[in-house]
């Protein structure tokens, strides 16, 4: 029996607990590959003395390339300084490389999976979408029969948090941040999360994988939760919606891929609406199986951990015979402009007599009306955003007060 060495590269919050949880299954994983497996190399620019893992350490990044006894490495030090270079380097190597880099592949995915396929090895990073929930590999090997018509997530935890502390709890948008910095669950800089820069990440490899051809962070239209206030959860809360930052593609019939990221209203029927705190969810439509869910924590030390060593495994068993991840760089004309885009909206604005008639006129009859305390709700129909954004202008032109909109997830 042979021995595979692998290395993790990291060791922050992800790459301490690939470690951890490696070493905590070490037997079970043994089992699955009918092989003895080690960490041989773990790289840091830190020094580390007092943990069972002294020797391991190596802040040389050329001592895990040459060695011949590493196949796979595991890429968990974030960004794309000097995260690309290791990786590309590594893939041209012939070893295979997991991760948990979401910037890194939305921003350099293409290309790194075809080096992969050019060394016959893999690129893999389940980890870097849903954290410990299950969707990379589901959507490329369990849902593969499929025509994907849609997915819609929740798939940053930070926001969901705040969100939720906000309906729950009544918190404004900045004592819900505040305590999701002090939990540890929101950077001290959290404009990543509440700015939707993750989630759009997040969503580039979603619908990259789905549609065969890259999608770059820069060609979706996304929108954060900052603007949202306690009477906007207050007017949800009316109709028992909520509101949630929704990461959305869906396929068009002309091949085309509507993708945003964006804050939406979430009926009571949606699988998405009673997910709360840091927990993730995603939905997916199929043609054939219809609509799956995956829920479960999407982010933390152990739960991504776990998904990167499961891309581990997968990589030590199967490399030479696994079905690999791949999509090929796009044309950049792949993604509609969201104004293109269809959604219906709800609208609040302040009452007046004319109101509700002058929302008819421009927006048709609408799905849902709802009036309370001198505020009116109005759920247009599916409309074009650009066709939206005209109607709207003439609304308040014709002097009607518009407080705010959301767009309706269906």
């Amino acid at each position: 029996m042979s021995s595979q060495k692998i290395a993790v590269m990291g060791y922050g919050v992800v790459g301490s607990g690939v470690v951890e949880a490696f070493y905590n299954s070490l037997e079970g994983i043994s089992k699955k590959i009918n092989d003895d497996v080690d960490i041989k190399y773990i790289l840091d620019i830190v020094s580390h003395t007092g943990t069972p893992f002294d020797e391991k350490f190596t802040s040389d990044f050329e001592v895990i390339l040459s060695d011949p006894e590493v196949t796979v490495v595991a890429e968990v030090i974030g960004g794309l300084k000097p995260a690309y270079d290791y990786t590309k380097r590594l893939l041209e190597a012939g070893k295979s490389v997991v991760t948990s880099n979401k910037e890194l592949v939305a921003t350099h995915g293409a290309e790194l999976l075809q080096i992969a396929k050019e060394h016959n090895v893999l690129y893999l990073f389940e980890a870097s979408v849903g954290g410990g929930i299950p969707i990379i590999r589901p959507l490329r090997m369990c849902l593969i029969g499929n025509n994907i018509k849609k997915i819609a997530g929740i798939v940053n935890g930070t926001t969901n948090f705040i969100l939720t502390k906000m309906f729950e709890e009544k918190m404004s948008f900045e004592d819900a941040l505040s305590l999701a910095q002090k939990l540890g669950y929101a950077e001290r800089n959290p404009s990543a999360d509440i700015d939707g820069h993750d989630a759009c990440r997040k969503i580039c490899i979603i619908s990259s994988l789905i549609s065969g051809e890259h999608v770059y962070p820069d060609e979706v239209h996304t929108e954060g939760i900052t603007a949202i206030t306690s009477d906007d959860v207050s007017a949800a809360a009316k109709l028992h919606y909520t509101i949630k930052l929704i990461a959305y593609c869906k396929q068009l019939e002309d091949k085309k891929t509507q993708v945003l990221v964006a804050p939406m209203m979430v009926p009571p029927q949606s699988r998405l609406s009673n997910i709360k705190d840091v927990f993730n969810g995603v939905v997916v439509e199929g043609d054939a199986v219809g609509e799956v869910a995956f829920y479960g924590r999407g982010a933390g030390k152990l739960p991504t951990a776990s998904a990167v060593v499961s891309d581990i495994i997968e990589c030590v068993k199967f490399a030479p015979t696994s079905q690999p991840v791949f999509w090929k760089d796009g044309a950049h004309d792949k993604v509609i402009d969201y104004k293109q885009g269809e959604f219906s909206f709800c609208i609040r604005a302040q009452k007046t007599q004319e109101t509700l008639e002058k929302l008819v006129s421009l927006f048709g009859e609408g799905e849902v009306t709802f009036e309370y305390d001198n505020q009116l709700l109005f759920i247009t129909k599916e409309i074009k955003e650009a066709d939206f954004e005209s109607a709207l202008n003439k609304l308040k032109q014709q002097g009607e007060i518009v407080n705010s909109y959301f767009r309706v997830l269906k």
